[in-house]
């Protein structure tokens, strides 16, 4: 028997969903390449400890940029480590696999992605929209007649759809999602404190202290990273609603992209969200406050999802395993 196995290939991370076993594998979406010789030198949480701190001749890759595959030859030597790692491949049979995609991608990004699990050995590929399995992975009846939405904030895009009788009625896909988060917190410490920060110092920052609404009490935090002006490593101390200040402008925008997919939906399905609220998923559900902003700027209850980090792979699991059971 093939096995049934779904896949986030996400900007940030790659999740992998094994039906019956649920989540085997959640690694960084990073590959580790010798510019010299052009051979992968590390895969994973491996390569990710590499990021800002290689020589020369090291570089760290991300395959994927803005939801899609940027690099198909290290995508493809990502997914076929972590399959080897995992060894999914069966005796006679390779396994099924659905793999995820925000949902503005053009048809040659989507042959790419299939081509991608293909080569990496996977069995029959299929490809779906992301808010669409993650609605599934939430838990969401998607297959009634009544509408769910929901915000599925990732690494590289925030995907926003309604969805009713099994498939979406409604969705929106923005380029607006963690990675922009932390790039506006290295541009803000940059220009208001001087002081040059690194890809990975930025993420801390915004896991530790990040916040979607601002805060009478804000913590403070240590950054360390470069003095912009002399070059020396410098320590400055960073609080919460400076952080909020940062990353103000992105988060605007994914509650302005949220509301235009409410605006153009049907009223009965308006009015099913509004009885059902707005389900939150993607690694931005864990950012602090983001549900009680969205709340507070769409006038509709916001919820986030249970285990939010692994709703797209576990509903990819899922809808795959209902697809091939009904054939």
């Amino acid at each position: 028997m093939s096995k049934e196995i779904g896949i986030d290939l996400g900007t940030a991370n790659v999740l992998i969903y094994v039906d019956g076993e649920g989540i085997v594998l959640n690694e960084p979406s990073v590959v580790a390449v010798d510019t010299k010789t052009d051979k992968v030198l590390a895969v994973g949480m491996e390569a990710y400890r590499m990021v800002g701190r290689t020589p020369g001749n090291i570089r760290a890759v991300r395959p994927l940029k803005d939801g899609v595959i940027s690099d198909f030859d290290m995508t493809e030597e990502m997914l076929s480590y972590f399959m080897a790692k995992l060894n999914l491949k069966g005796i006679m049979s390779r396994p099924n696999i659905m793999v995820c995609a925000p949902t503005n991608i053009t048809e040659i990004e989507r042959k790419a992605i299939i081509e991608a699990a293909e080569k990496s050995g996977g069995g029959k590929v299929y490809l779906e929209y992301e808010p669409k399995v993650a609605a599934v992975g939430a838990g969401l009846d998607i297959f009634s007649p009544i509408a769910s939405m929901v915000i599925d904030m990732g690494g590289g895009t925030s995907d926003i759809a309604v969805l009713s009788l099994g498939d979406i009625v409604a969705s929106t896909s923005i380029r607006v999602a963690g990675d922009k988060l932390n790039a506006d917190i290295a541009n803000y410490i940059k220009h208001e404190h001087g002081l040059l920060i690194g890809e990975r110092t930025a993420e801390k920052v915004k896991m530790e202290i990040g916040t979607a609404i601002p805060k009478d009490e804000p913590k403070a935090m240590e950054v360390r990273g470069r003095d912009n002006f002399s070059g020396m490593p410098q320590t400055i101390t960073i609080n919460e609603n400076e952080a909020e200040q940062a990353m103000h402008d992105s988060l605007k925008q994914i509650v302005t992209a949220a509301h235009n997919v409410l605006a153009s939906i049907q009223p009965e399905l308006a009015a099913d969200i509004i009885d059902r609220g707005i389900i939150l998923t993607g690694g931005g559900a864990l950012l602090h406050g983001t549900a009680e902003l969205l709340a507070s700027q769409l006038d509709v209850p916001v919820m986030i999802a249970d285990h939010p980090l692994d709703n797209v792979a576990k509903g990819a699991g899922e809808l795959l395993s209902h697809m091939t059971q009904e054939r």
